[in-house]
């Protein structure tokens, strides 16, 4: 009997580290769950050194960058930069803004979960992704059918508040007018009179303006009609064209 223990703690010990390491092994996530995350790390360190350490405070809006899969906004081949403080090209001559520059541009519409929202240039679908975690509802027009289609594909499984449109944004979307606030995610020269005009009384306009190389962004505010316009920062966005690709 004593010496059938012994054999038997002799083998134990021999297969204990094998044990050990089946164990380990059943106890690691599938590679999936690993990716999501290293995603969701990826996302906490983007907020934390990109978005609130440049001064960025609105909860909501925190919580939002935090929340939303940005790596799924961007081609394959570039995941491993999604969370990296740079904007990155989708195709088509268009890019994927800066993460600090979609906070900062929701932020300056102080988003609240009643707005219905317009956003011109819907890109990858990102700040409509954003947008539609904080505001009722967003309507978001592309020029590109490319970038609306796969952009509309993608948010329509996440958000069912977002609606997508094909067309040339300087004229907005005015059958769902009036909004609560527009956000133009293209520069054009000067401010569409249709968007000045879609947007309701007391609401806010985001919006880059200029020539390549000398663009800034500005709020605008509609007050009796009229607009009260505050400079940000200076910008440098991809310009606002037309079906024919002539820059407003």
């Amino acid at each position: 009997m004593h010496a059938l223990c012994l054999s038997c703690v002799k083998l134990r010990r021999r297969i204990a580290p094998f044990i050990f390491a089946v164990l380990f092994f059943l106890a690691l996530p599938p590679a999936g769950a690993q990716t999501e995350q290293a995603y969701a790390s990826a996302r906490e360190r983007m907020v934390a050194g990109q978005i609130e350490a440049r001064g960025i405070k609105h909860p909501s809006v925190l919580r939002a960058m935090l929340k939303v899969p940005r790596h799924q906004f961007v081609p394959d081949g570039l995941r491993a930069l999604a969370y990296e403080d740079t904007a990155l090209p989708i195709g088509e001559g268009q890019t994927i803004s800066q993460p600090y520059m979609v906070a900062l541009m929701t932020e300056l519409i102080n988003p609240r979960p009643d707005m219905k929202v317009l956003e011109i240039g819907t890109g990858s679908g990102y700040q409509a992704a954003i947008l539609a975690e904080l505001c009722r509802s967003v309507y978001t027009v592309e020029i590109v059918e490319v970038l609306a289609k796969r952009a509309g594909r993608l948010l329509s499984r996440l958000y069912p508040n977002v609606h997508v449109r094909i067309g040339d944004g300087y004229g907005g979307w005015p059958e769902a007018a009036p909004f609560d606030a527009v956000l133009v995610t293209c520069a054009p020269t000067s401010v569409p009179r249709p968007l000045i005009e879609q947007l309701r009384e007391g609401g806010k306009m985001v919006i880059p303006v200029g020539a390549p190389g000398n663009q800034k962004l500005y709020v605008l505010t509609k007050k009796k009609g009229r607009l009260q316009q505050q400079a940000v920062i200076d910008v440098l966005f991809v310009p606002m064209l037309n079906s024919k690709g002539i820059r407003y």
